[in-house]
């Protein structure tokens, strides 16, 4: 006689429970990840602004997607990428997407080409250099010439940073961007710092230009602008080389607009000569950045009158010509 089911070995039953279990499970997990890859709103009309950071490394980009509720698992969108071979190939930028968009469709979009551009103004460029660099960034609209007019009393104040910026961005535009940022990080941002300091920001903005220029890390950046404000307090000429060179302006044979000072520099007329004139020249050299013009409010107090590079990014630093003589002699001959 055929046995029932109830009559079979425990055993059996057992692995035929689990099978059962397996399978249905199985089911359940292809329905659970079936849903996943679904939008997060089918009926969503509206278009919204996802920004992929520069350098963003998939995890992140992912987590911003599911934060801004644009997927509904991070891990699947990874996974989506990984499998489509899509990890180098995701851009930065702004993209318009949408909540009705699956993770596959939002992955695809993700590489191709972006409606903003990413543009780099480093700290201590001069207006020509900036200029110079967005009109090499593919913004159909920016005009160099038409920035530095705008920009040409502007020196000091187009605040260094990396930006998202529309591709038809114009001179106008870009230069309004970059002065109430400065006015956003700077005249809001260190508001106490500025009510703080003995130094009027104005000139700060003159000396953090130099200090920019002259020192690397920030406290390189107050020691240096503490010699400087202490060369202005006893009338002594500031001769800063980075004064020389801003006065010499682009140099054709070295292609560059910072050239190495030659002695016959020093003797140029120029007001931003700092060997022959005191004092601090009449405006900014450069487009310091916040390390800089924090150091020239709040310089370290030192009794130092005097500094020099080393070769390897070093600096010494002497109360007297004596001592700064003898630091040339040890570490620059």
């Amino acid at each position: 006689m055929k046995k029932q089911f109830w009559q079979k070995p425990a055993w059996k039953k057992t692995l035929i429970g689990a099978v059962l279990l397996a399978g249905a499970l199985l089911i359940a997990l292809l329905i659970y990840t079936f849903q996943l890859l679904q939008p997060v709103d089918p009926a969503a009309t509206s278009l919204e602004r996802f920004i992929v950071p520069k350098g963003a490394a998939v995890q992140t980009i992912a987590n911003q997607l599911h934060q801004q509720g644009f997927i509904k698992n991070p891990w699947v969108f990874r996974l989506i990428v990984k499998s489509k071979g899509l990890e180098n190939k995701l851009q930065a930028g702004s993209f318009e997407l949408s909540k009705n968009m699956a993770p596959q469709q939002i992955a695809a979009l993700l590489t191709e080409g972006t409606q903003d551009v990413w543009v780099t103004i480093l700290e201590g460029w001069r207006k020509e250099e900036i200029a110079e660099s967005l009109a090499n960034q593919g913004l159909d609209q920016f005009d160099a010439d038409e920035f530095l007019s705008l920009a040409v009393a502007s020196e000091g104040r187009l605040f260094p940073d990396t930006y998202l910026v529309p591709r038809e961005i114009t001179a106008a535009g870009m230069y309004q961007l970059l002065t109430s940022t400065f006015n956003r990080k700077v005249e809001q941002g260190l508001a106490e710092e500025i009510a703080a300091s003995k130094y009027d920001l104005d000139k700060a903005i003159i000396m953090a230009s130099l200090v920019e220029r002259e020192a690397n890390d920030y406290e390189q950046m107050r020691h240096v602008a503490g010699i400087l404000w202490n060369r202005i307090n006893i009338g002594m000429a500031l001769q800063v080389d980075a004064t020389l060179q801003y006065a010499k302006g682009y140099d054709r044979a070295e292609q560059t607009w910072w050239p190495f000072p030659t002695a016959a520099d020093k003797s140029r007329q120029s007001p931003f000569n700092t060997y022959l004139n005191p004092g601090l020249p009449p405006r900014p050299i450069a487009n310091p950045g916040l390390n800089a013009i924090k150091a020239a409010l709040d310089p370290l107090e030192v009794d130092d009158l005097f500094y020099l590079h080393a070769s390897d990014g070093s600096m010494y630093y002497a109360e007297t010509l004596e001592g700064h003589n003898a630091n040339v002699s040890r570490y620059l001959r």
